[in-house]
């Protein structure tokens, strides 16, 4: 038996939810400021450092998705390449899922908080779906 992802937690947890879940995720590219030095120049090369700029963002009931393949062929043909995606979950209320002027209002905390390296409370994936740490 295959060993539950963290994307797979995430879906499992928002299914099982008393509310009705929406699934928030941020898009994120990974960039070197033009006046970067050799040194951030020869991390960055090497995969590490440069600065979070969001691509693009969309939410998801829990049962649009039916892994983190899914997700990842989805914003491939939606968008620009990326590196991180950023997620987090919206309850609904009264058994109604979350309107969409929250989820819009939501979405856009999110965007400020990838731009501001401000990552608490959200879960971290790079491409391959491996989890993400910073600090």
């Amino acid at each position: 038996m295959d060993t539950p992802t963290h994307f797979d937690q995430l879906l499992r947890t928002a299914a099982a939810q008393p509310e009705p879940q929406r699934l928030l995720f941020v898009f994120a590219g990974v960039e070197l400021p033009d006046d970067a030095t050799p040194e951030q120049r020869r991390r960055h090369a090497a995969g590490d450092g440069g600065t979070l700029t969001p691509l693009m963002c969309v939410d998801k009931s829990p049962e649009e998705l039916a892994g983190f393949d899914t997700l990842v062929a989805e914003s491939r043909t939606a968008g620009p390449p990326w590196r991180i995606v950023f997620a987090a979950g919206l309850a609904g209320r009264d058994g109604r899922p979350p309107a969409q002027a929250r989820i819009d209002q939501a979405l856009q905390k999110m965007v400020e908080r990838v731009r501001g390296g401000m990552f608490e409370g959200l879960l971290a994936l790079d491409a391959s779906g491996a989890p993400l740490a910073f600090g």
